[in-house]
């Protein structure tokens, strides 16, 4: 098995920002859906009765953005959370305005 590179300073600085289908029971949608929202970086999206949440995470470094995922699945009723996407970068290439194809006027 081949060695995993060892992360750089830099690395540990970037901006990580990832989303999840995070499934409750439906009897703890709310109180899970009222504790994520209130972790750091954390946005809860959507909301379904049946137990369903739609969740993004924002987080400079990974440690915190995986300290928030095993807080997620540590609550009370939450069955899973399932990673849809992640992405990280410097903090300037997040921040880099790209011109809009279809309005060259307009910055996105």
């Amino acid at each position: 098995m081949r060695a995993m590179p060892t992360p750089t300073a830099e690395a540990a600085l970037d901006v990580h920002i990832a989303s999840f289908v995070v499934h409750v029971v439906p009897r703890h949608v709310l109180a899970v859906a009222a504790d994520v929202a209130g972790l750091a970086g954390a946005e809860v999206h959507a909301a379904t009765p049946e137990g369903k949440l739609i969740v993004t995470l924002e987080s400079i470094g990974p440690a915190a953005l995986l300290d928030a995922v095993a807080s997620i699945q540590r609550m009370p009723g939450v069955i899973n959370a399932a990673l849809v996407y992640q992405c990280a970068d410097t903090p300037e290439a997040m921040n880099e305005e790209l011109p809009d194809a279809h309005s060259p006027q307009g910055l996105h």
